[in-house]
Parts: structure tokens; C-alpha cells; sequence
């Protein structure tokens, strides 16, 4: 990666990451000399199919999946508005149930709230301070009418790791489909479909140094769900439409590199998270820790200073860019959603700072990023340096 330590620390990886420079040469011959639309039956045609069909083949080899069983999308959004809304007969919206949990991203509480306009039966479940789902709580929650549920693997705040697979054990047994938001997990943990025993798992390319505006949808052989849109027969007609070979070329490259790179960043991830954690929590009185404390994304450190507005912190540390846990609107505070499902209390949560490792990083920018942070505290608490 690039070297940004001159110019900033970029601590916000959950929020986007830099397209890798192998990705970006990926797809330049399909900006300008490969052009040609998969479904022509010339040579230009032909190359286009055969790449999208490599990318599909690399994304379905780093989660454990058959080429298959990959379907290209827009990102996550898509992916998980896919299966949320395919799941649904239109005809009869009152008779599916869905399971979901509180601290699910937006692009699936949303479309929740959607279908629950529509007349679907929508249960969202709690969670614990850790932010965790309790398995039992879904399995008390099936009804007979149940057809999804859909669990995050990943939270994309706090980085805690839903037992998505206790859930499935739990959802099978019940002839339940499950589906997990993969976007934060995948290219950051290990992510294998047949482990976990999921039956619908979306994917976002810029999570993991891939272009934005791409993702992909795992589909489980013999799952079915109905599309989105209606057109020709790309994507199996699930997503109908020229497909995008540049990004799909830019996805599968992402994807390959992410297989070859997993041990390695793993390690270097934690290793980041870590020190980062530890120089913070020593030299900062009161800091606490949100989301589990080992059972979460190796690159992902969610702290809260209490009585001290995240926003009010990076303010003045210019040059660290990283995301807060709560939004001031109009004079007001509004609290993540997450923080707040967790029963964080408001004091604690506005001075929440998510802190998100990535690639580009170094030990040396890690250790500056908390020395930037305390000295911004300590300032900001009134108290001497």
C-alpha cells in the first residue's frame, strides 16, 4: 500500500479502505482495451465473459463457495436488500416472519422497516453489552411463519463476531433459512460458508481493497429468492443487466489478494489494534471499551472517553481521520444506534471513537494516532500533560 504517514493517519478501514494497487492494475485492460459486453459471441465478448467468470470463481474460492453460487451486486446494500425482499412472496407479505437483531447496519434495518409497512412479520432481537445476539433468543423467536433469519457476522462499529453458526445450527433444525451480513468480516477474518452453514452471505468490495460500488451475494445451492429487478438472464436472472466486468474484475482480484494476505494481516491487524488499545488504556483514566473484548474483528478498536464528545476529540487531531460513535445534529447528540442497543449509557456513548486498522498502517502511525488522541483527551479534560 501506499505510504499516507506524511499526510495523515487513516484509521477508519471500516468505513472504506484504499483500492489495492494489484486490484487497480486488474482492471485497468478492462477500462480501455477489453470492452466488449459478456453476452456477445465474438472475441471481445468472449474475454469479457471469461473475466467475470474468473472474478466470480476468486470471490467464491476466499468464502469457501462454489463459482456457481456468487451472484455480482452493487455492494452490500444490494446484496442484503436481495435476499430481505426476495425471501417475501408479495402476494402474501403477512405470512413471512423474519428474524433480525438491533445492531444490524442500516441496510438491513431498513428494509426491514420496509417490509413491516408491507405487512411482514419482523422480530428485532436484542443484544447483550457485548452487543452479541443470545442463540436461545433466536430460537425462541421462530415461529412457523419464520422464512430468514438474518444475522450480522461482523459489526461495523464495534467489530464484535455474532455466533452466526450456532444460529444456523439452531435456524436448520427449524428448516429456517439464515442470512449474515459478511461486509465487515470478510478479507479481515476467516470466512467459510460451509463452516458456518449459512445460506445467504453478502459481500462489499470496498470493505476489503476493492472499488466501491461492487459487491457479490452468496446463495446456497437450492435456496431461492426472488429479484429485485426484472430484465435478460445475467446473473442468473437474478440481477438483470450488462455486468459490470470492470468491477468484477476489481472484486475477484480483491478477493484473491485478500486469500493470500489473511494470515499475515490477521496478525498485523491485531498486532496494530492492540498497541493502540494498550497505550490508550494506560494513559487514559476511565476509557472504556465497547463491544466484546475478544470475541471481535482483529483490526477493530471501539473506546469511549466519557463526558467527552468523540467528535469534540478528532476535531483536534487534524490529521487523524477516524469515525465517532455519536452525531451532533442541530445542537443535539444522537447516539449510534449500536451503542445505544448495547445499553451504553449517553454519557459514555458520545465519546465513543471507532478506531479501525488497516493495511497501510504502521506500529510507528499507530503509536503516533494514540499519542495525538491522549494529548487531544487530556487537553480537552483539563488535565496537564
Amino acid at each position: 500500500m501506499a505510504d499516507l504517514s506524511h499526510d495523515y493517519i487513516y484509521l477508519d478501514h471500516n468505513a472504506t479502505t484504499p483500492v489495492a494497487p494489484e486490484v487497480a492494475e486488474a482492471m485497468g485492460p478492462y477500462i480501455t482495451e477489453r470492452f466488449g459486453n459478456p453476452s456477445s459471441n465474438y472475441q471481445f465478448g468472449i474475454e469479457a465473459r471469461e473475466a467475470v467468470e474468473k472474478a466470480r470463481e476468486k470471490v467464491a474460492s476466499l468464502i469457501g463457495a462454489r463459482r456457481d453460487n456468487i451472484i455480482f451486486t452493487s455492494g452490500g446494500t444490494e446484496s442484503n436488500n436481495m435476499v430481505l425482499k426476495g425471501i417475501v412472496d408479495p402476494r402474501f407479505p403477512k405470512q413471512t416472519h423474519i428474524i433480525t437483531c438491533a445492531v444490524e447496519h442500516p441496510a438491513i434495518l431498513n428494509p426491514c422497516i420496509y417490509l413491516m409497512e408491507l405487512g411482514v412479520e419482523v422480530t428485532v432481537l436484542p443484544v447483550d453489552r457485548f452487543g452479541r445476539v443470545d442463540p436461545d433468543d433466536v430460537k425462541n423467536a421462530i415461529t412457523p411463519d419464520t422464512k430468514l433469519i438474518s444475522i450480522m457476522l461482523a459489526n461495523n462499529e464495534t467489530g464484535t463476531l455474532q455466533p452466526v453458526r450456532e444460529i444456523c445450527s439452531i435456524a436448520h433444525e427449524h428448516e429456517v433459512a439464515v442470512h449474515t451480513d459478511a461486509a465487515q468480516a470478510v478479507g479481515k477474518i476467516v470466512v467459510n460458508v460451509e463452516e458456518l452453514g449459512v445460506d445467504f452471505l453478502s459481500i462489499a468490495g470496498h470493505k476489503l481493497y476493492g472499488p466501491k460500488g461492487i459487491g457479490a451475494l452468496y446463495i446456497r445451492e437450492g435456496k431461492t429468492i426472488s429479484p429485485l429487478i426484472h430484465g435478460a438472464s445475467q446473473e442468473k436472472g437474478l440481477r438483470p443487466g450488462t455486468e459490470n466486468v470492470i468491477l468484477s474484475v476489481g472484486l475477484g482480484a480483491a478477493c484473491e489478494l485478500c486469500r493470500q494476505r489473511l494470515p499475515t494481516d490477521m496478525a498485523s491487524m491485531s498486532e496494530l489494534r492492540d498497541r493502540l488499545q494498550e497505550i490508550l488504556f494506560s494513559s487514559v483514566e476511565g476509557l472504556v471499551l465497547n463491544g466484546h473484548p475478544e470475541e471481535r474483528l482483529p483490526n477493530t478498536l471501539n473506546v469511549s472517553v466519557p463526558g467527552v464528545q468523540g467528535a469534540y476529540i478528532l476535531e483536534g487531531v487534524p490529521r487523524l481521520m477516524a469515525s465517532t460513535g455519536a452525531a451532533c445534529h442541530e445542537h443535539s447528540v444522537k447516539i449510534s444506534h449500536v451503542l445505544s442497543a448495547m445499553g451504553v449509557p449517553e454519557d459514555v456513548a458520545i465519546g465513543a471513537l471507532r478506531l479501525t486498522a488497516g493495511r497501510s498502517n504502521t506500529i510507528e502511525q499507530i503509536e503516533e494516532a494514540a499519542d495525538l488522541l491522549v494529548e487531544r483527551i487530556k487537553e480537552l479534560k483539563n488535565v496537564d500533560t
